[in-house]
């Protein structure tokens, strides 16, 4: 029976490894790539990714790794709209919008949770709550839910029932929960990272580093078969019961190692729910060591469990609005949004103090770093901005403005209007301006501008 396990995992690495080679974005989450497609700066082929991000995906998360569907889903999604604005041959803005709307609908349509899907593609993909993005975003993100939920009959994946509202004077120990979960957090973040630099000590070409997380899930699939997968089962299970200190530290360990090799592969497949699994595991943890050291009731355990998901994820990809909504649409409890809240701030407060970036712009960061060494220096992009409250552009006029590279505005949008760019135009928050580059400079131009003081 293992052999037949083994020499089947061996056909799906055969398989997925054509794929990648053939498509090399299609590796990871996908969540990057669309990231990088709507700030100007990754150009790429929809129909390509589209049908080799899909087998590519079912048979790497199929097999059992610790990944998740919802990072592919974005990525089909996005791909869909992408292509829907290729067909019609819409303008780019126009097709930028449709790429956002397919990506929320990817996300709304994988946790039947439309708000967050919306608020996803806003707070960590488009980096703006731009009226032209969040109004398609908005409509794909319902059609698709309501398509998941009419059509299929699909339910919220992370559904865990009633919670037991929250007194006031567990909220020290919620602040407690919330210092830990920021450095497990940071953990996070630093390990992923440098488990994508690990793999390039096998020197293995990078399309074949899959085999080795498809060869290692076998021993743990015959050890912990319920621990397999992006976690959802597992959630839900905690729900129901939650298990001693010691299982539980156990569950975390493997379930946070098995996702650094499943992810740093490459293998297509997303982060989302396993960090959220992790985040109920590591709350199920703190909890259960709150009750034992009697400060805690044991009726509270679920609420740890919830909130761990949202505060963890929150924290790692510093996207905490999209946390809190996406708990707050799966649980329906408007009385929990204040501790979600609590902790999510919390725990994204010791990620910033670290000096911990989001991690889908970590990958970004990293992506783009192989594809600058392709690109041609003199070739043009046109960046769009939006002028955010804090940051360098706010306030000023273009003629003060400090240009980290060579650049120029083209265009300043102010609600619906188009204004001529002058040296003696004061930029305000909400403004967005668009600014020409090379596609070489265009992510430090981002970077420069976007950051909020």
């Amino acid at each position: 029976m293992i052999f037949i396990i083994l020499l089947l995992n061996l056909v799906i690495g055969l398989i997925v490894s054509r794929l990648v080679k053939k498509e090399p974005q299609i590796a990871g989450s996908g969540i990057p790539q669309v990231e990088g497609q709507l700030q100007d700066e990754l150009t790429l082929s929809w129909f390509a990714i589209l049908w080799r991000k899909f087998i590519a995906g079912v048979l790497s998360i199929g097999s059992g790794l610790m990944l998740g569907r919802e990072g592919p889903s974005i990525q089909l999604g996005a791909s869909v709209g992408q292509g829907v604005g290729e067909i019609l041959k819409v303008d780019h803005r126009q097709k930028k919008s449709l790429i956002a709307a397919g990506a929320a609908s990817g996300l709304a349509a994988a946790f039947n949770a439309p708000l967050a899907g919306v608020m996803f593609v806003l707070e960590e993909i488009y980096h703006s709550f731009s009226s032209f993005i969040w109004l398609s975003a908005l409509a794909g993100a319902v059609l698709a839910d309501a398509v998941s939920t009419v059509v299929f009959g699909q339910k919220p994946v992370l559904a865990v029932g009633n919670l037991p509202d929250i007194p006031v004077h567990i909220y020290g120990l919620l602040l407690i929960f919330g210092l830990v979960l920021g450095l497990l957090a940071f953990l996070y973040q630093k390990t992923l990272l440098a488990s994508q630099t690990a793999y390039k000590l096998t020197r293995l070409p990078k399309y074949m580093n899959g085999f080795i997380p498809l060869i290692l899930v076998i021993p743990v699939g015959l050890f912990w078969s319920a621990g397999l997968g992006g976690g959802n089962s597992l959630i839900l299970s905690l729900g129901q019961h939650v298990p001693t200190l010691k299982i539980l530290l156990a569950m975390v360990i493997v379930r946070f190692v098995f996702s650094m090799i499943s992810y740093g592969s490459g293998l297509p497949g997303g982060i989302f729910l396993p960090i959220l699994t992790l985040g109920a595991l590591n709350g199920a943890l703190i909890g259960q060591a709150f009750v034992q050291l009697g400060w805690l009731s044991g009726d509270y355990r679920i609420d740890f469990v919830v909130i761990g998901m949202a505060a963890y994820f929150a924290a790692i990809g510093k996207a905490p609005f999209t946390a809190i909504i996406l708990i707050f649409e799966m649980v329906g409890s408007v009385t929990h949004v204040l501790p979600l809240a609590f902790v999510s701030l919390v725990a994204y407060l010791v990620v910033d103090a670290l000096n911990g970036a989001p991690i889908y712009e970590s990958l970004l960061d990293r992506l783009l770093q192989n594809e600058k060494q392709a690109k041609d220096r003199s070739e043009l992009s046109a960046v769009t901005i939006p002028v955010l409250a804090g940051s360098s552009l706010a306030d000023q006029t273009i003629t003060n403005l400090v240009w980290p590279v060579p650049s120029i505005i083209t265009g300043i949008k102010r609600g619906d209007r188009e204004l001529m760019p002058s040296g003696q135009i004061i930029l305000r928050p909400g403004d967005v301006i668009t600014i020409r580059t090379t596609k070489v400079d265009a992510h430090a131009i981002r970077q420069h501008f976007l950051t909020v003081s």
